[in-house]
């Protein structure tokens, strides 16, 4: 080939490239809204989504939702973060499903367990064992699965269930280890969690308690101990959600995402 078809040939591949680098740069940025369904979407823009969809929801007061609010909530949520929560599960619910959380301590997972491996030691640790028990008899019978169950704990208040006091054997097990969706509607940040702890008392004026780690990704904790939450059930009947917070659409493969 000679040296004027290659200059030939370089001229028209630089033309090529400037001419199609100026059509992706004159393409309009896809919304995160659009984006959504694809996964293509970061953690920060779910959570600023989150937050905005939220706003346009939620009543301006804290109060009971109606049913036709909580149906729209659970919508929102299984088309934003691609999971089922739901204020009402097996015909269980709890007396909140929006109300002030606080800082919990934490919990012992097994006989002499002590604060060397936590995250936020300055929390402290509960002298006595959480609502049911500990999570494992020994420290080395304590799986991966319960000490995570321990990191992203909730205290409930089961104890102030209409039906609590008929039908305590049975919530009793029902509630052990529940898995729950967190969100912090002031900023869209959400965590999946467990109940494993009863709680809080009335006069404290709080509806839920979030263990440390919790308090943490929702954004509140070291700054605040406590804020408002939304808590409903998660609809998870083969446990294949993972605990912890919630950073992508849950429904679609992590790999698509930017």
């Amino acid at each position: 080939m000679s040296k004027k078809l290659l200059a030939s040939a370089g001229l028209t591949g630089i033309l090529l490239l400037t001419g199609s680098s100026q059509k992706l740069q004159a393409l309009p940025e896809k919304a995160p809204e659009q984006r959504l369904p694809l996964g293509l979407i970061t953690k920060e823009e779910l959570e600023k989504l989150l937050k905005k969809l939220l706003t346009k929801s939620l009543p301006p007061a804290t109060r009971v939702l109606t049913n036709t609010e909580e149906q729209a909530l659970s919508d929102l949520i299984q088309s934003t973060l691609g999971l089922k929560a739901v204020a009402e599960l097996d015909r269980n619910r709890l007396n909140h499903q929006i109300g002030l959380m606080g800082l919990e301590q934490y919990l012992k997972r097994f006989p002499g367990d002590n604060l060397s491996d936590r995250n936020f030691p300055q929390a402290g640790i509960a002298p006595g064992k959480g609502a049911w028990g500990y999570f494992a008899p020994s420290k080395n019978l304590l799986t991966a699965s319960l000490a995570q169950k321990e990191k992203y704990y909730l205290a409930v208040q089961t104890l102030y269930l209409p039906d609590w006091k008929a039908r305590v054997g049975e919530l009793y097990k029902w509630y052990q280890y529940r898995k729950v969706l967190v969100i912090n509607p002031d900023n869209g940040s959400a965590v999946v969690a467990v109940i494993a702890d009863a709680g809080p008392a009335k006069w404290t004026g709080k509806q839920f308690g979030g263990s440390p780690q919790v308090m943490f990704d929702l954004g509140f904790y070291p700054r605040r101990t406590k804020g408002k939450v939304i808590v409903l059930f998660v609809d998870d009947p083969h446990d294949k959600i993972p605990l912890g917070p919630v950073t992508q659409p849950l429904n679609q493969p992590q790999a698509k995402l930017i």
